[in-house]
């Protein structure tokens, strides 16, 4: 497994837990793009640091609490597939809602360039032919 890309992929899970965007797109590049599922209101894809910045943050204004625990990596050539956990508080609750999904990185020259979201993880690791 590529060290390399996995600390970079969970560095940016490590910054965006603690809403460091300036850290957290240290290793994207400018014109990264993020991809998420076909369904729902977040549905598309978001290109470059402030368009991605502006997505999260829109994402997670409804929530007092918002975190994602990498719960696996798996890697092949320029791709981190990981299983995520995310932990969301709506304001003024004190309900959790937790949910598990998959990302998949694509890292060239020690940059991120894409990312996409899928609603299972075994969605995110079918797409870069890896297993959990």
């Amino acid at each position: 497994m590529s060290q390399a890309n996995v600390e970079i992929v969970r560095s940016i899970y490590e910054a965006v837990n603690r809403r460091d965007f300036d850290a957290a797109f240290r290793d994207q590049a400018p014109d990264v793009e993020y991809t998420t599922p076909p369904r729902g209101p977040t549905a598309g894809t978001y290109r470059g640091r402030d368009e991605i910045r502006g997505f999260w943050e829109e994402i997670q204004t409804p929530f007092e609490a918002w975190t994602f625990e990498p719960e696996e990596f798996f890697e092949s050539g320029d791709q981190v597939g990981v299983v995520v956990k995310t932990r969301m508080r709506p304001r003024g609750s004190s309900a959790e809602i937790e949910n598990r999904n998959g990302h998949l990185w694509t890292i060239r020259d020690g940059m991120v360039v894409s990312m996409r979201l899928f609603a299972k993880p075994e969605e995110a690791l079918g797409a870069a032919g890896l297993e959990e």
